[in-house]
């Protein structure tokens, strides 16, 4: 069976890669992730929080709902412990494509980053993390996590970044 891509609002309970990392501001880089982790391993279930992807990968999610903020985080932190538990959380961290002076590029990431990255010091789940050079506050985070996961691969390509959570996934 070929894994399948979940979009909110599905929660099917098979090992995952999920897919953290800014959607607002950012570069359309799901897509091509979900397409690299399934160009090298068919069978892995991803996790996007982004409902901005082909309808491929639309289609094959039937249920559907809004831009229901409650909804979606509770999808959102479902997932991400399910992909702890059984899998690997991949947080990309592209550049900035757009600016919204309203909201911090990527604050949800890093706060999900920082909270993640606490639960892997401790063994709680799988890390594979990429910065793309020129992300806003990159060498804060690379010193940071590399004061506390010394032995974390930061990775620079989003390629990179989807093998090492093949890696991790499988293991």
């Amino acid at each position: 069976m070929a894994g399948k891509v979940i979009l909110p609002p599905n929660y099917p309970n098979d090992p995952l890669i999920f897919l953290a990392g800014p959607i607002q501001g950012a570069p359309e880089w799901h897509d091509p992730a979900i397409r690299i982790i399934h160009a090298k391993d068919l069978e892995i279930n991803i996790a996007s929080p982004s409902r901005s992807v082909s309808e491929e990968y639309l289609n094959q999610n039937l249920a559907k709902f809004g831009n229901r903020f409650p909804e979606q985080v509770d999808w959102e932190s479902k997932h991400l412990r399910q992909a702890a538990d059984h899998g690997a959380i991949l947080f990309w961290m592209p550049k900035e494509k757009t600016h919204f002076c309203e909201r911090a590029y990527a604050q949800t990431t890093r706060f999900e980053l920082g909270e993640w990255a606490t639960k892997s010091k401790y063994g709680k789940c799988d890390l594979a993390v990429g910065i793309q050079p020129g992300f806003p506050g990159e060498s804060y985070i690379r010193r940071r996590l590399h004061q506390d996961l010394p032995d974390l691969k930061i990775h620079i390509t989003l390629r990179e970044t989807c093998w090492d959570a093949i890696e991790k996934a499988r293991s």
